[in-house]
């Protein structure tokens, strides 16, 4: 065979690999899409790869909201110990499932449930209580906590509890009002200030810093008719590397499309 031959077939097997890449590529973006419509169509849907029991129902308490605190299932061959503190996995109020705390094996939950101390789960329904505001959502977190103590009136020390994200500075608000509540509080990704970040990083970071205060947010939601969508949140996570959003994270997926598409979508799903 020519070395013209050998060429063109070298191109014509590049060229036919990119495009069935590119087929399968826009099939696992169809998933996605049907993944939505699958989990926005869930009464109270999550991402939890825990089950789950209600401990307590927020919309029953005196200023509801739509926050639910929950007993997470020790896998089995997995035993709690009364004697430890409980902890308490708090999730953002961002997008529309929660339980980035608990989605696999491997994370908060499991690794509490691991260390063998009772495990709790506060996540929340898709759509708000009529007029529930952030103070509630605070006031509701408290008398999840001093349910969690009082079912554990003989551990040894106050419920530990974790915030996530929006969660944090959520959680920070509510033991600020309730200094003897809780024991240590872990902050996962809670900046609470508005210069924390990497120097020179993260474009979230410094749009936030150009556009100045909490404005923009009150007006998203004043446009959304007093309820601000925490989809929007999400969008803002996806500001933080453009370039990642843009090329990295749909070029990983091209790339390696025959190993890549599970791991891609269930990314996606939270």
């Amino acid at each position: 065979m020519s070395e013209q031959n050998v060429q063109f077939s070298a191109l014509q097997n590049y060229w036919t690999d990119a495009a069935q890449r590119f087929v399968l590529s826009l099939d696992v973006l169809r998933q996605r899409g049907n993944d939505y419509f699958d989990h926005a169509a869930m009464k109270a849907p999550n991402v939890l790869n825990f089950g789950v029991e209600l401990v307590a129902d927020g919309r029953k308490l005196e200023r509801p909201v739509n926050y639910l605190l929950t007993r997470v299932i020790p896998p089995e061959g997995v035993a709690a110990d009364p004697r430890k503190p409980p902890i308490v996995v708090v999730d953002p109020r961002a997008g529309h499932g929660p339980g980035i705390g608990g989605m696999k094996d491997y994370s908060e939950i499991g690794a509490a449930l691991a260390a063998g101390h009772p495990c709790y789960f506060v996540g929340f329904l898709p759509e708000p209580v009529p007029g529930q505001t952030i103070e509630d959502v605070c006031r509701a977190e408290a008398a999840f906590v001093e349910k969690v103590a009082t079912l554990h009136a003989n551990a040894d020390g106050k419920p530990i509890v974790i915030g996530n994200c929006q969660a944090g500075w959520q959680i920070m608000m509510m033991a600020a009002l309730n200094p003897n509540l809780t024991g240590p509080i872990m902050l996962a990704g809670s900046p609470l200030s508005y210069w924390a970040g990497v120097h020179g990083k993260n474009p979230m970071r410094y749009l936030g810093g150009l556009l100045g205060g909490t404005w923009l947010t009150a007006l998203t939601g004043d446009l959304g008719a007093g309820i601000f969508d925490g989809a929007n949140l999400v969008a803002n996570f996806e500001s933080l590397n453009l370039a990642n959003t843009y090329w990295s994270k749909p070029y990983n997926l091209y790339s390696k499309v025959d190993t890549e598409a599970k791991r891609f979508l269930d990314f996606e799903t939270w």
